[in-house]
């Protein structure tokens, strides 16, 4: 009953071997090279042990992708892989490994089904009893989300269902990759935060000895946020405004109990996650909005890999 699991980012693939009960036996992380079909290719070739397959004991594959995505073809189109457009994922990973079934699902549908599945929100109950539905946001170099209810991806016809990263939230913002204008993720990517902390002065608001050796990326901003650098801390601000409107959105339209957020951003805790509940405070209108509760994914970066397993096993994860 192995199964493997993958995850799509836009940085990075991810791939690890799954039991039932939700042991990793194995996991293998690479960095997206130039060639996005051949960084797969070697990153399935590795973790895929020659022998595991078929009676062996590998049962399945289950793929969590950055989108858009379309679930009834196989076939995905990551805005942070311009290469990959209406890429034929599915095919190319059964091609990989021949006579096993594959499952394909959006990189933050799989991260919030594996929370439901292994973290701390499957096993939370209240006097209602568990928590219904739960809406997993993937703050990262884009930002993705799905959802889950009942335990089950809310996938829709597509696949998309979910996707908050690709609400508008600013009409006269910057241009997306998407095509679209004002996106969250203009605005509270990874990158995006970053660009817009160095357009305010960021590199010139710290002394050039912290700066040796840093990569001038979403985690060093961060560090410098938590600091109290002010330009970093408004880069964090703006992204959680922006993410706040997104979610209340969503919620005020699909009466959503839970958000959990997973994704590198999300790895700055509480410099992402308090400006963030505020914002969520400040904003929310509707008395049912008021109980909205979001949370830092509980599994870190294995969550979607979890999912991604999830896909497989269906109901018999134990």
């Amino acid at each position: 009953m192995t199964v493997l699991a993958i995850d799509i980012g836009g940085t990075k693939f991810a791939a690890a071997m799954v039991e039932p009960t939700g042991v990793i036996t194995a996991r293998l992380e690479l960095p997206v090279g130039p060639d996005a079909t051949a960084t797969l290719a070697e990153l399935v070739g590795r973790i895929a042990v020659p022998g595991l397959t078929g009676d062996s004991g590998l049962t399945g594959v289950g793929i969590g992708s950055a989108g858009p995505l379309d679930v009834l073809g196989g076939t995905v189109s990551p805005v942070n892989i311009p290469s990959w457009r209406e890429f034929p994922l599915v095919k190319t990973v059964s091609e990989l490994l021949p006579e096993l079934p594959v499952r394909l699902a959006g990189d933050a549908q799989c991260m919030a089904l594996g929370e439901w599945w292994q973290g701390t929100y499957g096993k939370r109950a209240s006097d209602a009893g568990p928590y219904k539905t739960l809406l997993g946001i993937v703050v990262s170099t884009g930002i993705g989300g799905g959802v889950v209810v009942d335990g089950q991806p809310f996938l829709g016809p597509t696949g998309n269902a979910g996707h908050i990263g690709h609400i508008s939230v600013d009409r006269d913002g910057d241009a997306c990759p998407c095509g679209a204008t004002g996106c969250v993720e203009t605005i509270a990517s990874g990158p995006s935060m970053v660009r817009w902390a160095l357009d305010n002065g960021w590199r010139r608001a710290v002394e050039p000895a912290f700066w040796a050796g840093r990569a001038v990326d979403a985690r060093s901003l961060a560090a410098d946020a938590k600091r109290g650098i002010p330009v970093a801390k408004l880069a964090f601000q703006r992204a959680s405004d922006a993410l706040g409107t997104a979610i209340l959105t969503a919620a005020a339209l699909f009466d959503i109990d839970n958000v959990v957020i997973g994704g590198g951003v999300a790895a700055a805790g509480p410099t992402l996650m308090v400006p963030l509940r505020q914002a969520i405070a400040r904003q929310a209108g509707l008395g049912f909005l008021h109980r909205l509760r979001v949370d830092a994914t509980s599994l870190g970066r294995d969550a979607g890999l979890y999912g991604a397993a999830a896909l497989v096993l269906g109901d018999r994860p134990s």
